[in-house]
């Protein structure tokens, strides 16, 4: 089993920055790729960004240029900055981690921007 803690979200006017974190624990060697992902009121799941365990990056187009994921190993952390925020980044966003059979979520950080 792999535990995932988001934490970081808030409340930030438009243009403003954030930085999310993952703490991961559990079963944390088998762990693959990782990712954040992020669901508005009324909308589908959607990958914001994804990481491999040898560091590949991927973006939604929605937020190239604008949101940087990273991880620290060492510390078994995923990190998501999110730089020149919309008010449509305003979701529920979540940590994902993925190994061969199994997909684990953590619980979720409100991330809300204001116009």
């Amino acid at each position: 089993q792999v535990q995932l803690v988001e934490s970081g979200g808030g409340l930030v006017q438009a243009g403003g920055s954030l930085r999310l974190s993952c703490a991961a624990s559990g079963s944390i060697f088998s762990i693959n790729d990782m990712g954040w992902y992020r669901q508005a009121p009324g909308k589908e799941r959607e990958q914001v960004a994804g990481i491999s365990r040898g560091g590949s990056r991927t973006y939604a187009d929605s937020v190239k240029g604008r949101f940087t994921i990273s991880r620290d190993n060492t510390k078994n952390t995923l990190y998501l900055q999110m730089n020149s925020l919309k008010p449509e980044d305003t979701a529920m966003y979540y940590c994902a981690a993925m190994r061969p059979g199994a997909h684990y979520w953590g619980q979720g950080t409100q991330v809300t921007v204001s116009s």
